[in-house]
């Protein structure tokens, strides 16, 4: 894909990107060897690669799902500017 400064214009646009003429001089130079990169990495045979999140195997530490309360109401409440009855007081909203 080539790469011309109304491209990248029209990226800056789209991303909300105010960008000068000479910037996107600059700009085009570097997306182009951005792309150039990919399209090497296009030619890398993958076929028999599996797909992987990692590059070593490893399995994730595992806890039991338990359902608490953290057992720290009254260290929460201290913080709140309001509260009364363990339940935060705040200023009504709606009518």
């Amino acid at each position: 894909m080539d790469v011309d400064e109304a491209l990248v214009h029209r990226i800056a646009r789209l991303a909300r990107i105010k960008v000068t003429d000479d910037e996107a001089k600059t700009l085009k130079t570097e997306l182009s060897a951005i792309l150039g990169w990919i399209r090497q990495l296009d030619e890398v045979d993958t076929t028999d690669v599996a797909p992987m999140t990692r590059v070593v195997a490893m399995k994730l530490k595992m806890r039991e799902d338990q359902v608490t309360d953290g057992e720290m109401r009254e260290a929460i409440m201290e913080n709140a500017p309001l509260h009364e009855d363990g339940f935060f007081l705040v200023p009504k909203v709606v009518e």
